[in-house]
């Protein structure tokens, strides 16, 4: 494929030459003689293309029964253009040379059927040099998009596709990505005229400026009536819009007599939106004014933006530096469905499916959606509510094309509820709300007047509420009641990183369970919820960091919820969160749907996309009995050792060497050598990475006091540890020859790395007690082959997927995987001498295979794409006789493996 190069100029440059294109061409436009320099002056003035004529094929011989020709083709993009002359109605059929008639389109379309499937085209544009008339061939019977010359300026992102080909007429994504970098262009230069306590009066202009633009451009105001009001009064821009601003706020009757005509003809929009007159306004001339009018009011069309999207990217604009501090991460529009389809949207759907053919039933139906309520109690920018809305007008635009009833929405805004902590990000979901409603009016009756369908504003100021939703009493908003579905994305922020308010938000959320110190932020709304909902039929479903159904979190929530009488109908598995915000923040998360006291059937397990009906869920998202894992200190198999964790230096790296470092204190000091020793932690045994460290215990003073750079590195590690804030730590300051916490083993010991990558195993190997092992890695002290034979067999992974904590989708293997783990054998730990014997000989075949590779770390013997054949064998070996003493079949699935341990684990206990 050509790779296309694109001129690179400022906006206002672009603007000025597409300005000039217009003017050429707004009153001519032959198809014999001007065809060719208006599509090359097109591609190089409005798409930015470099060499044109590269791009571009005219007059493109193709044969039918006869020879004839395309008008111009575009072959990266597979672009077909069907060029006509000015004033010919692209709409109407014209007799062809064969006796057919046949509009330009239906033309194109033959032209295009006689291509080789390698050039068929994408798209098929008709044009008369007045209008563009844009095709998208992969939804052939939906009508074209038209496009006019006078209003390329603002749509020039629709016809990114001639040039771009993996761009797209109607992507929302992006056009609303595009309306978002043009809000951050806007606020970048108004940050440097708001006075810094000004800026939620900043937020609020922004907000106001892009639905004036956006009213502006669907319909709801006058053709430019913004536009043109503003370029106006450029001189006297800031007053002009505080008398706006505060005119739309009016209705007709509360407006003074003596203003201006062109403030009276603008409509009454109220909501709330120009309700605050207090709102700073700096001095707007300037570059502020030029991309107000140029770039995003000229420059671009807002009637095309996705209310969901753009609300988040907006949210993201202009708040991107509480992001992470609140714990924020806004969704895409795939995600919201992967929560509210099952929640309530599959249902819905496949209730207008059963009734569509009885008009009687179907009026009930449709009425039934005017009683339904929805509350995001973490709402952000309004996302959830506002795809849920749309989603839900969608559906009753159905009914009444089922029906052939009036065309005007019943389903409102005002059936949505939410709370947020951030009063700009209210703001915002209202707003995204309100376009959401308009476009919505506008799709179910194109022919409607909108200001008479739309205006005044709902004003659901008691609906979206700035407050913080863990201390707030929800039912003040909404009512629990049958009617009503919870959803959200509430914010992840892990027990380490929560802020002193946040903790004492936990404190009221939980005020039943003291025992929540450790559960992730997002826990809080789960309880919350489960006490709202208490005694009703609600059904709520929750975004949330995979650590909620992991590890020790499942223990402390999910036992104390299903003692509340929660249950869990609805669950993903873990996946890589997607949003909308610019800077994409990847987060392993799960959606978990639950009611209190009510049971849902069926329930589903979705994993991949695919959905599994479960008898029950439990909080490790298994269709599985309730099972909580004890964090407990020593395995439930009396029989097997003790897992302990690695020594721990807590020195500021002082005590610690690289290869350099070690060769060169040797070099000078040679005695150092026995008491500087391999130090192993959880990247060096997988990495096979090599660093020291200094072992000082139980070794004579005297043979280190003289070597003056370990004196030093002492020194540095007793004023490290004097600092720490821990009392025990502040005690080791008077013996930093030592290691704070020491753990090692006096024999040979298998190893466990702490955190490790996900892997289809995780690698654990024996070591020698000369190898000091440092607390990044868990040690067992044995040489049991049967042990390591085990611990690496699936059957093993399939426990510690399951159990152990996560660090994003890394394994945190704590001794409590282990502790638990129910071995083969009966109750007492007892198993019968063949298979241990057999285990010990395919665990020895693993060691070997790994030796035949001695210049290969774990890392590359592990990595799926590098596993040797020799390894993967004896892996497999393993694992048929690992499950083979257990008495299972080798054609279990891993969840019907966790299924079965979980059996034995609750027998065992």
């Amino acid at each position: 494929m050509t790779v296309i190069a694109k001129l690179v100029r400022p906006s206002f440059f672009v603007h000025n030459i597409m300005r000039k294109f217009r003017e050429r061409w707004k009153d001519r436009g032959d198809e014999k003689s001007d065809t060719q320099k208006f599509w090359l002056e097109l591609l190089n003035e409005v798409c930015g293309a470099e060499n044109p004529g590269e791009l571009i094929e005219f007059e493109k011989r193709v044969t039918l029964e006869h020879k004839s020709f395309i008008d111009a083709y575009i072959p990266d993009t597979r672009v077909l253009i069907e060029q006509k002359s000015r004033d010919i109605d692209l709409n109407l059929p014209a007799l062809q040379s064969d006796g057919t008639s046949l509009t330009p389109f239906e033309q194109a379309k033959r032209y295009a059927d006689w291509l080789p499937d390698s050039e068929h085209p994408r798209w098929i544009i008709t044009c008369n040099f007045q209008e563009f008339h844009v095709h998208n061939m992969e939804t052939p019977k939906a009508p074209p998009e038209i496009i006019k010359l006078d209003e390329l300026i603002r749509k020039k992102q629709s016809l990114a596709f001639l040039v771009n080909p993996n761009r797209g007429c109607t992507h929302e994504e992006e056009i609303s990505r595009q309306a978002g970098e043009l809000v951050r262009s806007l606020k970048k230069v108004l940050l440097e005229r708001y006075a810094p306590n000004a800026r939620e009066s900043l937020s609020v202009f922004c907000v106001r400026i892009v639905f004036l633009l956006f009213a502006e451009d669907v319909g709801l105001l006058g053709k430019s009536q913004f536009h043109d009001y503003l370029k106006a009064r450029r001189n006297s821009a800031r007053i002009s819009l505080i008398e706006l601003f505060r005119v739309l706020n009016q209705s007709p009757a509360e407006r003074s007599p003596y203003i201006e005509d062109e403030l009276k003809n603008f409509p009454h929009i109220n909501g709330g939106l120009f309700s605050d007159d207090d709102i700073e306004i700096p001095n707007l001339d300037g570059e502020p004014l030029r991309i107000i009018l140029e770039n995003m009011s000229e420059g671009f069309d807002w009637s095309r933006i996705s209310p969901p999207i753009f609300g988040a990217i907006f949210e993201d604009t202009l708040r991107d530096d509480l992001r992470g501090e609140q714990g924020m991460h806004y969704t895409s529009i795939e995600n919201i469905h992967k929560v509210i389809d099952p929640l309530f949207m599959d249902e819905l759907n496949a209730e207008f499916e059963s009734v569509k053919s009885n008009p009687a039933k179907l009026k009930r139906f449709r009425k039934k959606l005017t009683t339904l309520k929805f509350f995001d109690p973490a709402c952000g920018s309004g996302n959830f509510l506002t795809e849920t809305y749309l989603s839900l007008c969608r559906l009753e635009i159905k009914i009444v094309n089922a029906l052939a009833e009036l065309p005007l929405l019943s389903v409102s805004i005002e059936q949505f509820f939410g709370i947020e902590i951030e009063p700009f990000a209210v703001a915002v979901a209202k707003t995204a709300l309100w376009i959401a409603n308009i476009q919505m009016s506008k799709e179910i009756n194109p022919a409607a007047k909108l200001e008479r369908e739309c205006l005044p504003l709902k004003k659901f100021d008691h609906n979206i509420i700035k407050a913080n939703a863990l201390t707030y009493d929800w039912a003040k908003l909404v009512q629990p009641q049958g009617d009503l579905f919870i959803m959200g994305n509430p914010p992840f922020v892990g027990h380490q990183w929560r802020s002193k308010q946040q903790n004492e938000d936990m404190k009221t959320a939980f005020h039943d369970l003291k025992d929540h110190g450790k559960l992730d932020y997002v826990c809080s709304w789960y309880n919350k919820a489960a006490d709202f909902i208490e005694g009703t039929k609600v059904k709520a479903a929750f975004v949330s960091t995979n650590s909620i159904c992991q590890g020790e979190s499942v223990s402390i929530l999910w036992k104390f919820l299903r003692d509340k009488g929660v249950s869990i109908f609805l669950a993903y598995k873990p996946f890589i969160w997607t949003s909308e915000s610019r800077d994409k923040a990847h987060v392993h998360c799960v959606i978990i749907g639950f009611t209190r006291g009510y049971e849902v059937s069926p329930k589903f397990i979705y994993s991949s996309e695919k959905a599994t009906q479960a008898s029950h869920i439990n909080g490790y998202l298994l269709d599985a009995p309730d099972v909580f894992i004890e964090n407990r200190g020593k395995p439930k198999n009396s029989n097997m050792p003790i897992m302990k964790k690695g020594s721990q230096p807590t020195d500021d790296g002082n005590l610690i060497l690289s290869p350099d470092e070690r060769d060169e204190l040797i070099a000078k000091y040679p005695e150092a050598g026995k008491f500087i020793k391999r130090y192993m932690g959880a990247r060096e045994f997988i990495h096979n990475e090599t660093r020291y460290c200094l072992w000082l215990y139980r070794v004579d003073p005297v043979e280190y006091r003289h070597i003056a750079p370990i004196m030093k590195r002492l020194k540095r590690v007793a004023e490290f540890r004097r600092t720490s804030p821990t009392k025990s730590v502040r005690e080791a300051a008077e013996t930093p020859g030592l290691f704070t916490q020491i753990r090692q083993p006096e024999g040979n010991f298998l190893v466990v790395p702490r955190v490790t990558g996900e892997r289809k195993y995780i690698p654990i190997g024996f070591m020698t007690p000369d190898i000091i092992t440092s607390d990044q890695v868990q040690y067992i002290p044995t040489s049991n082959l049967y042990m390591f034979g085990v611990l690496s067999s699936l059957i093993h992974m399939a426990w510690t997927r399951v159990v152990a904590g996560r660090l994003g989708l890394s394994y945190r293997y704590s001794p409590s995987v282990y502790n638990n783990f129910p071995w083969p054998g009966k109750t007492s730990g007892q198993i019968v001498q063949k298979f241990m014997k057999r285990i010990e000989a395919t665990a020895q075949k693993i060691l070997d295979a790994r030796a035949l590779y001695p210049d290969s770390s774990l890392a590359d013997l592990y990595d799926p794409l590098t596993m040797p054949a020799e390894l993967l064998k004896a892996h497999r070996e393993n694992d048929n006789a690992v499950c083979d003493a257990y008495g299972w079949s080798k054609n279990l699935s891993e969840e019907e493996i966790v299924a079965r341990l979980m059996d034995l684990y609750v027998k065992l206990s």
